[in-house]
């Protein structure tokens, strides 16, 4: 039995699945057929693309499951998703199924025509309802358990286009303890909170297969992972998150990145001393360059009144100053340890001119009162059935788009360049910058980690290679740096300009070739560490 499962990609609220990260879904997946004594080909939208020859292969496959799906659309340097369109173009083999949040967006006339091109859609979520259709397929009647299934299917990994430089979204809990956002599709999801026994067991089978980056994901609070779900608003247990992250490093010693993605802002408001507590466990046990993305959407009033939106203006320049507090300090990599994100959603009910006024005197107010934040994501409402905004549409969108521009443009402009020269400032030593397209003159890395800054390295270095740099520039949402330790005998002049600027890097050309950094004193004196 020849199956095959073809990633499409998903980027959702709670979760990533974009390279290099891989969500758990395709682990799920794979799991749930190696329970049925299946190893199935992993493969993913690009790697097709990319190879027709694939196409031909796929076509001698029993099965074929998809992936995808993009309910909060962003710009992706490690892969390009899978579009609705191409879909109906993937009916290679004798059967295929297609599962992920894309599903949700699909009206009954285009799952009939997916079912007459051979595609099968399963509503998301998917996981029961393709355990059911897999014990159909092979005949077999089991029992669902994902957590068994993570872990069956953590091997998959080592397919991976990115592999061993692959970071693994860990589903801590699914589902949201607000869930009445006007927008958002995780009131889809239900609920399940998954023990710390079984999250720590999915980590140590993908730790031993020599996985090293992980992200806890998939949840739409991490503060309310293992928090007491009988108040209202969940009360953090900040002794289990603590004795969680010990656990990490005990079983797994030598990870190189823990991250986390999604806070919500209304816990830390609610919960101030506790989540001061979780804030300083995540600065002690997670890796630095941390950010902890949290749903402001709007600080109009008015729409957070109409959207249901969970936290207001106030609540969340609390979450923002807390975090700031015990996270702002630059760790090892050259990054703070744990800051902010604020994202922002246009297109919402209520919102008027003066929104767009009102979300930018927030920002403001963030940089005047010295906090830093690592990230602002301005995005457009995307309408999904199923949702409040289905009625309204796309038409306060459509509307406001003049005004949606100019604030974007502004908030890239002035708020975000002043942000990067807080958050990393020239000068800046950052480490462990992985290529991932090797330019001629310049190159693009970034770390391994959430959200990670863009860094365009001066020179041509090889993908997959991993350096560090000097910050030598700041744009609005990304970073030039110099590969340090820089050889002054063999650097290029460029990378001379623009780390020590354009009269010393003439004279270091002049003088060169040099014996050792005491020739060199003379000419940079303490600029000499910028070399190092």
């Amino acid at each position: 039995m020849k199956v095959a499962i073809l990633d499409g990609y998903v980027d959702e609220p709670s979760c990533l699945g974009v390279p290099p990260y891989i969500a758990p879904y395709p682990r799920y997946i794979y799991g749930m057929l190696r329970n049925f004594k299946v190893v199935a080909k992993y493969l993913t939208i690009d790697h097709l693309r990319d190879n027709p020859k694939v196409r031909e292969e796929l076509k001698n496959f029993d099965l074929l499951i998809i992936v995808g799906g993009i309910a909060v659309p962003g710009k992706y340097l490690g892969g390009r998703p899978l579009e609705k369109r191409e879909l109906f173009s993937l009916n290679f083999s004798e059967k295929n199924v297609f599962v992920g949040p894309m599903a949700i967006e699909f009206s009954k006339k285009e799952i009939e025509q997916l079912r007459d091109c051979n595609i099968d859609v399963l509503m998301f979520p998917f996981e029961k309802e393709l355990f059911k259709y897999l014990c159909n397929f092979f005949k077999e009647k089991m029992e669902l358990d994902l957590d068994k299934f993570s872990i069956l299917g953590a091997e998959v990994v080592k397919q991976h286009p990115d592999y061993p430089y692959v970071i693994c979204e860990i589903e801590t809990y699914r589902g949201c303890y607000w869930g009445k956002c006007s927008f958002c599709i995780e009131r889809f999801q239900g609920f399940w909170m998954r023990s710390a026994e079984a999250v720590l067991s999915e980590i140590k089978a993908l730790y031993d297969l020599g996985v090293r980056y992980f992200r806890l994901g998939r949840q739409t609070d991490f503060y309310t992972y293992l928090a007491d779900f009988s108040y209202e608003i969940p009360k953090p247990d900040h002794e289990k998150l603590k004795n969680f992250h010990r656990a990490i490093w005990q079983l797994c010693p030598k990870i190189k990145t823990l991250h986390l993605d999604n806070v919500n802002p209304k816990t830390l408001a609610t919960y101030p001393e506790e989540s001061k507590e979780i804030t300083k466990t995540i600065v002690t046990y997670q890796t630095p360059g941390n950010i902890a993305a949290m749903g402001l959407e709007s600080a109009d009033e008015r729409v957070i009144k109409k959207n249901t939106l969970c936290a207001t203006v106030e609540e969340v320049m609390t979450a923002v100053e807390i975090i700031n507090e015990y996270g702002s300090a630059f760790g090892y990599n050259g990054l703070p340890s744990f800051l902010p994100g604020i994202n922002f959603v246009i297109g919402l009910k209520g919102e008027t001119k003066e929104t767009f006024e009102k979300n930018l005197n927030f920002l403001e107010e963030i940089l005047e009162k010295g906090l830093l934040v690592r990230r602002i994501n301005i995005r457009q409402v995307k309408i999904l059935p199923g949702t409040p905004m289905e009625k309204v549409g796309y038409s306060i969108l459509k509307k406001h788009k003049k005004y949606f521009r100019i604030f974007k443009n502004i908030v890239r402009e002035k708020i975000d360049v002043e942000m990067l020269r807080r958050v990393i400032p020239k000068g800046r030593k950052i480490t462990d910058l992985r290529v991932e397209i090797d330019g001629e003159k310049i190159s693009f890395a970034r770390q391994l980690a959430t959200y990670p800054i863009l860094v365009g390295l001066v020179g041509k270095f090889q993908r997959n290679s991993f350096l560090d740099g000097r910050v030598v520039d700041h744009g609005s949402r990304s970073i030039t740096a110099v590969k340090i330790p820089l050889d002054l005998n063999r650097s290029s002049f460029e990378e001379l300009k623009m780390l020590l600027g354009e009269g010393k890097a003439k004279e270091i050309v002049k003088r060169r070739p040099f014996k050792d950094l005491e020739e060199v004193k003379s000419i940079l004196g303490r600029e000499v560490e910028l070399l190092l």
